[in-house]
């Protein structure tokens, strides 16, 4: 596994404390292999960087995605973050379409630097259960 990579460290999944790679993305989201990779050495989850959670954030002051200024986050903007498999963060605008909020599935590039300029935003999160009823 190189550097670079977005990976979910876990202290007891399956074989063991260890890392997991992505599998897929749902939703913005990545959703991780179930079984992981072991660290030979414990310690070394020192040298894991921790990202900011994915999710939904308000940008507390305005900026642009990246330094070509391609796009501009308003203050108070509503904003869901994610990341793609290298570990860059990825800003989604979400739109209020025909009175239901829509989560677009292509986002602007940015910076962890950018990050500080948002803060997390606390939004219910349901799963709808696709099993036919018993």
């Amino acid at each position: 596994m190189g550097e670079g990579r977005l990976v979910y460290f876990h202290n007891h999944g399956d074989p063991g404390p260890g890392v997991y790679l992505p599998k897929e993305w749902r939703y913005n989201r990545a959703q991780f292999e179930a079984k992981g990779q072991t660290l030979a050495d414990p310690s070394l989850v020192r040298f894991l960087q921790p990202l900011p959670p994915e999710g939904f954030y308000r940008v507390v002051e305005s900026f642009h995605c990246c330094e070509k200024q391609c796009r501009l986050f308003e203050q108070d903007a509503l904003l869901q973050l994610g990341y793609n498999a290298d570990a860059d963060p990825i800003l989604f605008a979400p739109e209020l379409v025909d009175s239901m909020f829509a989560i677009p599935a292509k986002g602007w590039k940015t910076t962890l630097e950018t990050l500080g300029k948002v803060r997390q935003v606390q939004v219910p999160v349901t799963t709808r259960d696709t099993s036919p009823p018993q």
